[in-house]
Order: C-alpha cells, then structure tokens, then sequence
C-alpha cells in the first residue's frame, strides 16, 4: 500500500464484517451478470481516448475512458439502471429510494425516468448544488439530510421502510456492480493490445468491483489499481485491516468518493481481486484536473480525476516508462465555482511552484536587489506591505521545473543574506495566508495607491524598479499570476509632496496602464 499521505488523515474504527445475507457470488457469477447487463437504454459506450499531452509528458500512453460523457456526466447511471431494470413489476409500481453524493442520484434518477416510477433521492447537505438541481431536472424527489453519504444512507433506509419503497444500493449491490462492470468489458473490446493496469476512483468500491471482476475473469495479467484520497480511503484502511473501517470524517473536496464506510460485497471483492491502491492528495488531484483538461478540453470533476492522479503518482513511484494504463474518468458533475481552487492548487501538485516567506532590509534598493536575484525565473505571486522599520516580510510564489529547485532557491536566498522559510508545503500558507498578507501601516507615509497592468514578460517588474526615482519606497506591493498576457499589480509608493511632478513623469514614461486607487473607499478601510 502506498500513497502521498502528505496531510493528516482522519481518525477510523474498525467495525466487525457481517456476514453477507446471500451466497457470495462467484467470478463466472460476476461475468455472466456483467455480460447479460441492461445498460444501454440509458447509457452510452463511452470513448477511450489517448491522452496526448500527458502520454508524451509521462514518457508511458495513457488512455482515458471517459464516463464523464454520460447522459448524467458519470458512470453511475450503468449500475443504477441494471439494478431497476431486473426488478419486479411491482416494485417499480411502488418507487424507489436511495442516498447519494450526487451522481449515483442522477443515474437512479434517469433509470425512474425511463422506467416511468417514483425516485426519492437522499443527498448529503455537503452535495454541490449543479448535483442537486440535476436531480430535481430529471423528476427525482431530493431529500437534504447529513453531512455524508453514511449520514444520507441512514435516513433513506428509515424512509424505505416507512414508504415501502425499493432501495438502491449506490455500490453494495452485485447488479449495480454488474452494470459498472460493463465498462471494463468496453476498455478491453476497444483496446486489444497490451495493457499494464487500470486505475479506478474508489467511494463505496462498486466501480471497481465491477471492472475488476471482469478484468481478472478475461485478462488475468491486467492491474487493478485503487485510487482514493488521503483523507477518504476507507477502502484502502480496510483491505490493510482486513475488515471494514468505518472513517470517523471524511475530506469533501472529492465528494463523489466522499465514503466512510465501504460496503460488504464491495470489501470481499476488492479484497480478493484488487492489486494495489494508490493515495494521492488534493494538489495533486487538481493538477490531474488541469490535464484532463488539457488534452481533452473538458472539466471533470475531483472524483473523475482519481484514476489519472493515481497514474502520475504510480508512474513517478516506480520510475516507469512505455507501458499502458487505463484511467477512468468517472465523473464531470463539477461546480463551477470551484475552479479558482482547482487552478490555485494545480500549480502545486504538478510541483510547478514554490511559496516562500523572505526577510529583507527595509532599506531604498532592497526590493530591487530582492528582484535580481529572483533572476529570469517568473514570479507567480508577491505580496508586501510595509509593517517595520528595519526589515520586511515578503510572500513570494516562483515557478519551478522540480520540487527540489525549491529548496535550492531557498539556499539561494539565505546565501544572499535573505532569511527565508520554504512553504511550497504548508497548508495554511496555500490556503488563506497567502490571501492575507498586508493592512493598515503607520510607516506608510505619503503613501499613493496604483493599479498597473504588466504585459506577463520576463523584465517587466525590473523596468519598473529600474525606472523609478531612487528616493522612492515601495510600501506595498501585490501581484498573482492569473495565466493572462497581463498581469495586474497594485503598488503603493511613497512620494513626497514636492515629487508630485516627478512622478507623474515617471508614469508616463513606463508606458503601463494604471489607475490611481489613493482615493479608493476598501484602500482607505483597510490599507491606508
């Protein structure tokens, strides 16, 4: 078992294991289910594509299986469907109920549909809206309860009872597993040659019960591999303990695998059948993002990147070149308010970019020897405000190649007679200081506020220092790379009152667009 368990990970029990109420099936049981599926009245046999741009990058091909073209934008609607399509007429009378995260939701929502009975769909508080009103669109009956789909569960099953509805199983079930097994048996009729391992995203562990009992039933060399979160890996816990360990939190940033709990048929078979799980954390999971996005121009959702995270991290681990690993990308069911965080993190987990804390002498020069020495390296971030008299604090992002520039850049600084702290790995710094850095400034005299556009060069923050007047003091400075061919800086300067011309000449000869903000409300609130 491995992973990049870089952050800390819930606190988890270990729950006894009843025993199944049926006869375990069997691996034919598992084939013949998965060969006799009725998926395709509602679903498609999704592409799989190659991954260009990161088959080239990771010297290995890579193809992505894209569930995440569905009808719903996941798989989920493959076992949903199968599960409500073997039962009884009088079932189907009554309705149906189950708990989702959202896109199992969807599929039973879409499978009531198309058989034309009642779906009632108990959803985590925590389920992104875009999942919420999907639902709702198809004519499912959404019930909120709970923070987790464990939390969701209990009440449905409450609501099953009292309502005399028919439960489905997001994943503890051999005919929902049977229909997400349909997927492997498309990978392996629509790629024949060699391939070294399949990486499935694990929640409750359906999807890859169902690929990997086909895959080990027909193509018995093909690796299974696991991929979860390091703060949702219940599986991974489990299969280690050799029972189900029930996770006391859950991390909700992947809310499609977001599962305390895995289920019983699921654990027997993933324990049986799996090869090995990889564990990767939210950094990288953005950046997995940020290259399905990249070769296939579509924005799949942090579960539907599992499978591609897993490769990276599996390829990089093993040192591996020219093989050929499947990933599934499960799921598009994405709010589009997220993507600031994804593209904020991305950075981090292609190890793109380093975050420094830097000490230097509050003294006329300082910023620009600072800024020599940062080379022709590009900045990403830089946030100053000046706060003391004889030193300053500065936040600083550099891009890089590799993670270990980053520690060769600190020594850099520190021979330089710069104190610096490396925070490419502190959460807190990624997450909100970096956000925070400024305020109000006693030392702030004659103090004028601008808002500069930098054409995104190397050189133009030097013709910028080069240019000023050196009686000039740069008080504040903020400034994030945002991918556009400009970059938008906001500067304070202090300038004396008989200066005035001076600078104005100096504005115009930089040839920047900007905007005096000195007289602006927020500046005055919180800055000045």
């Amino acid at each position: 078992m491995a992973g990049a368990a870089r952050t800390k990970r819930p606190l988890a029990r270990v729950s006894s294991t009843a025993a199944p109420a049926a006869k375990a099936l069997a691996p034919a049981d598992y084939l013949r289910k998965i060969l006799n599926a009725k998926v395709y009245d509602v679903a498609i046999e999704s592409p799989l594509d190659k991954a260009r741009t990161l088959s080239r990058r990771l010297g290995n091909q890579v193809l992505l299986k894209r569930e995440d073209l569905q009808p719903v934008f996941s798989f989920k609607l493959r076992g949903a469907y199968n599960k409500m399509a073997h039962l009884a007429p009088e079932a189907i009378k009554r309705g149906v109920i189950c708990a989702s995260a959202g896109n199992h939701a969807q599929g039973v929502a879409l499978s009531a549909k198309r058989l034309g009975c009642r779906a009632v769909i108990v959803m985590p508080v925590t389920t992104p809206k875009l999942k919420v009103d999907a639902v709702a669109a198809l004519g499912g009956e959404v019930v909120l309860h709970g923070e987790s789909y464990t939390d969701a569960y209990g009440h449905a099953v409450a609501l099953e009872k009292e309502q005399g509805l028919t439960f489905v199983h997001p994943f503890d079930d051999p005919d929902v597993i049977a229909g997400q097994g349909t997927i492997a048996m498309e990978i392996l009729r629509q790629h024949q040659g060699p391939i070294d391992a399949v990486f499935v995203a694990i929640g409750g562990g359906g999807l890859i019960s169902g690929v990997a009992s086909y895959i080990k039933a027909v193509r018995t060399e093909i690796k299974v591999i696991g991929v979860q979160t390091v703060d949702s890996d219940a599986m991974a816990r489990s299969v280690k303990a050799g029972k189900r360990v029930t996770l006391t939190d859950v991390g909700l940033f992947a809310d499609g695998t977001a599962v305390k709990l895995v289920g019983e048929e699921t654990f027997r078979l993933a324990r049986e059948l799996v090869d090995d799980f990889v564990l990767v954390n939210t950094d990288e999971l953005c950046a997995a993002m940020k290259d399905i996005f990249q070769d296939t121009r579509s924005v799949v959702e942090p579960s539907g990147a599992l499978g591609v995270a897993g490769i990276k991290q599996y390829v990089e681990r093993n040192k591996l070149k020219g093989q050929t690993f499947v990933a599934i990308t499960c799921g598009a069911n994405m709010n589009f308010d997220r993507l600031r965080f994804v593209a904020e993190r991305a950075e981090f987990g292609e190890q793109r970019e380093a975050l420094f804390a830097v000490t230097i002498p509050e003294e006329r020069g300082s910023f620009k020897r600072f800024c020599e020495l940062v080379g022709p390296r590009s900045v990403t971030e830089f946030n100053y405000r000046i706060s003391h008299e004889s030193i300053a604090h500065v936040f600083v992002g550099v891009a890089i190649a590799r993670r270990d520039e980053a520690d060769k850049i600190e020594r850099s600084f520190v021979k330089h007679g710069f104190a610096t702290v490396n925070l490419t790995d502190d959460e807190l710094a990624k997450e909100h200081v970096r956000h925070m850095v400024g305020g109000r400034s006693e030392l702030a005299n004659d103090e004028r506020l601008y808002r500069f556009e930098f054409p995104e060069r190397p050189g133009a923050l030097m013709r910028f220092l080069s240019a000023m007047h050196p009686g000039w003091n740069i008080s504040l400075f903020h400034y994030r790379n945002q991918g556009a061919d400009y970059g938008r800086i906001l500067v304070g300067i202090q300038v004396p009152k008989a200066d005035k011309k001076a600078f104005k000449d100096f504005l115009a000869s930089l040839a920047y667009p900007c905007v005096d903000e000195t007289d602006n409300p927020v500046y005055r609130l919180f800055l000045r």
